[in-house]
């Protein structure tokens, strides 16, 4: 999917202008083919306004308490067969050069099954997909559907014969252990 990305910001004098409005290339991963993850926005921290509309790059996938991450997710179709094939050390090699904090919540024994200790905003904006919980529950999302992801355990499931694409706002939190 091609995701074009614009940012808004504010001059020294307090103006708004535009500060950026590009494509935004997708992270790519050879061990996993067909997910594609636009990482477009994100914080360590909750932001102080004004700013000039450039922020330091996040270093992980996932936020901090308080921070906050904004982006896309492709889900390829058959992602079931996918890991079934998967190289387990060399995917988890990738996804740790390349989505740094992603592969320290998967869970090996189980493909595609994380839990975050964050708030997710999830909306399904092409596509369908399943959101699999706990003990297998699961629910069909589709296009125009939203998921409230509270710090859950879950794992996604394209099951259809296209991409699925979903945009992302997750929140850092803290969990009560």
């Amino acid at each position: 999917m091609n995701i074009r990305c614009v940012v808004t910001g504010h001059t020294a004098s307090g103006k708004s202008v535009f500060v950026k409005d590009a494509a935004v290339e997708p992270i790519v991963l050879g061990s996993l083919p067909g997910f594609e993850f636009h990482r477009l926005w994100g914080s360590e921290s909750v932001p102080g306004l004004p700013i000039g509309g450039a922020p330091p790059p996040p270093p992980g996938y996932f936020p901090p308490p308080a921070g906050f991450r904004f982006g896309f997710f492709t889900l390829p179709p058959g992602t079931q067969q996918i890991a079934g094939h998967l190289n387990v050390f060399s995917a988890f090699a990738e996804l740790q050069q390349k989505l740094p904090g992603m592969a320290e919540v998967l869970e090996p024994g189980n493909p595609g099954m994380h839990t975050t200790d964050t708030v997710d905003f999830d909306v399904i904006v092409w596509g369908e997909a399943y959101l699999e919980l706990d003990d297998g529950a699961e629910v069909l999302l589709k296009t125009g559907d939203c998921v409230i992801q509270n710090g859950t355990r879950h794992a996604w499931h394209n099951r259809s014969s296209g991409n699925c694409v979903i945009a992302v706002t997750l929140i850092g939190a803290t969990r009560a252990r």
